[in-house]
């Protein structure tokens, strides 16, 4: 369930340093009417002259763009997620991460019992208008990410 990221920022060199990671969802949170992912950013940080700086592992929470097909066929995607910019401030070294896609597609198929489900459900991701709906979205992501392992 991981994505990788990557991501620039200046050195103290004056150069262009680089982060290369791994963002990992551990669950959905409605915060404040808009739906967000709580995971696990890790990567490195790497100076202009190809210097690792050291390892970074934040937990961050990020506002999501979910758009999902409303017909299920035989691959269906259940979540498209679009994470906004990031900026981390590590320790007094700024970081900017740009957004990061996370796709989701099932395969509904006899014996493929959780594809089949999600693929049932896919429409129920559709309305997000309203707390208790996107509530229901929350609690149906977390079930998938708890699925998924």
């Amino acid at each position: 369930m991981s994505t990788p990221v990557t991501g620039s920022f200046t050195d103290a060199l004056g150069g262009t340093g680089t982060f290369a990671g791994t963002f990992t969802p551990t669950r959905f949170v409605n915060q404040n009417g808009q739906l967000a992912a709580v995971g696990t950013l890790t990567g490195t940080l790497t100076n202009s002259v190809g210097t690792s700086l050291g390892a970074v592992t934040r937990q961050v929470t990020v506002p999501v763009q979910a758009s999902v097909p409303a017909q299920a066929v035989a691959s269906c995607d259940i979540l498209n997620l679009e994470l906004g910019p990031l900026d981390l401030d590590l320790l007094g070294l700024q970081v900017h991460l740009d957004k990061v896609v996370l796709d989701i597609t099932a395969q509904q198929a006899p014996g493929n019992l959780l594809g089949n489900l999600l693929c049932a459900v896919a429409g129920l991701l559709d309305n997000t208008g309203g707390g208790g709906a996107l509530d229901g979205v929350v609690a149906l992501l977390n079930r998938i990410l708890s699925l998924l392992g």
